[in-house]
């Protein structure tokens, strides 16, 4: 078994090594050219169109789907704001120091493109199901439109078997803060998650629409709120928190005490891989919630794409960086596994609860996500039948991962991902001709008068 670890640990640090980071970062400056640096020049009219019109009446005729805008989106991002945003963004400024984060913000801005890329894509090559249903993804967008059935075969296994594994991961997380937190059995917390992620998955996509839609802008306004009074009682050390970000993206000396000795090329891969771990962009993962939304143009419902990304990192990331640095605890060389709590709860010992709750929340959201992730993906490969069979499937490794370690199992995860993310990246690149076509005629730069955008 050690070998098989040492042979998983070789396979993915080769996957995930600097080639890759390259490559998805590459991928994200090649879309931001070719659409003209969409995420900068249209900012203001995508986040008018997004998360301003979700109190609007957005029902057009012209438009087909099987969930709202608001619903695809909030079903991305439950799998998208994961622990990652917490621990990750805390093991980033343990390895990476500072100037990681300013990385991971680089990251992100070119990562909105690709993301805007893969959604546009998904609406594109979508399809109904036996039960009139849109699904799509890059499966869809492998097979019809690269016309290459064995990309879309390796994407999809490699990706619904990482699905497992994630469950594992986050399930392995909630009920190690539960005992933390609360001192409750994991044999008891993987019971019960293993019931509420039940009554989620086996209703599919429309209630974990109904269900993602009220609470992921909930979890993440607890978690924003908390983070926000702890910048508020520390608000005089915010300009030496930003700077020191920005000092340590370039330089390898220690810029607050107590932590020292960074190089840049630490700072780069861990804020860049970080960055990419927690939005996803490039991963392919959320196209497949994104394409069963009700929009009227692919364009239209890639822009969430961009929020998504700006959301997940330069809101949520950012938040838990700027807390860890003004509270002072990241001098502390706590885990980072505890660093946020340790820094909401500076202001009160009570807010370290805030932190808790606020992963249990995103590691059930992520769940629940890649649940209906994987059961597309097995109905891509056999039908409706098929996929449903991936929640049996699925459910048990909800509580195997409650109680259970997982040394080789986040080697087997990052393996997985590499394989599917490679496909992926392909993909989108071949097909990019499409992309720019399509935000062409969306955005009218051509001076058409008759432009979709209203």
């Amino acid at each position: 078994m050690d070998k098989f670890t040492e042979l998983i640990g070789k396979l993915a640090g080769f996957l995930w090594g600097p080639w890759m980071t390259a490559t998805l970062v590459g991928v994200g400056v090649y879309f931001t050219i070719g659409t003209k640096f969409l995420q900068v020049r249209k900012f203001p009219y995508i986040m008018k169109e997004t998360i301003g019109s979700i109190f609007k009446n957005n029902e057009d005729k012209d438009s087909e789907g099987t969930i709202t805008p608001f619903q695809a989106v909030t079903s991305a991002l439950a799998s998208t704001v994961g622990v990652g945003n917490i621990v990750g963004v805390a093991s980033a400024l343990v390895s990476g120091g500072p100037g990681a984060i300013f990385w991971m913000w680089v990251s992100a801005f070119f990562g909105m493109c690709t993301k805007y890329a893969e959604i546009l894509l998904s609406i594109e090559f979508r399809e109904k199901n036996e039960a009139g249903e849109y699904v799509g993804g890059p499966s869809y967008y492998m097979k019809k439109g690269l016309k290459s059935p064995l990309l879309a075969i390796i994407f999809t296994i490699a990706l619904s078997f990482a699905c497992i594994g994630g469950n594992m991961v986050q399930s392995n997380s909630i009920s190690g803060t539960m005992n933390e937190l609360f001192k409750i059995s994991p044999y008891v917390t993987g019971i019960i998650l293993l019931i509420l992620v039940a009554l989620v998955s086996l209703g599919g996509i429309k209630r974990l629409g109904k269900v993602a839609e009220k609470l992921v802008p909930f979890m993440a306004i607890v978690y924003v709120g908390g983070g926000l009074v702890v910048l508020l009682v520390n608000i005089t050390k915010i300009p030496m928190a930003i700077s020191s970000i920005f000092v340590g993206a370039f330089s390898s000396r220690s810029v607050i005490g107590g932590v020292g000795g960074y190089a840049v090329k630490e700072a780069i891969k861990m804020g860049i891989v970080r960055g990419l771990y927690s939005n996803e962009a490039g991963q392919g993962s959320a196209p497949i919630a994104h394409a069963t939304a009700i929009t009227d143009h692919p364009s239209r419902q890639g822009m969430w794409g961009v929020f998504e990304v700006f959301f997940d990192t330069m809101v949520i990331c950012t938040m838990t960086a700027l807390t860890i640095l003004v509270s002072g605890v990241l001098e502390t060389g706590g885990s980072p596994a505890v660093l946020a709590s340790l820094a909401y709860g500076t202001v009160l010992p009570i807010f370290k609860y805030i932190v808790g709750i606020s992963l249990v929340l995103f590691a059930y959201t992520t769940i629940i996500a890649i649940g209906y992730y994987g059961e597309a993906l097995f109905s891509y490969l056999g039908g409706i039948k098929f996929g449903k069979l991936y929640r049996y499937i699925f459910l048990p490794f909800t509580f195997i991962g409650a109680i259970g370690g997982l040394q080789t199992i986040w080697g087997v995860i990052d393996v997985l991902m590499g394989i599917q993310v490679i496909p992926n990246l392909i993909a989108i690149a071949l097909l990019s001709p499409i992309v720019f076509k399509r935000t062409n005629e969306f955005f009218n730069l051509s001076a058409d008068k008759n432009s979709i955008v209203k």
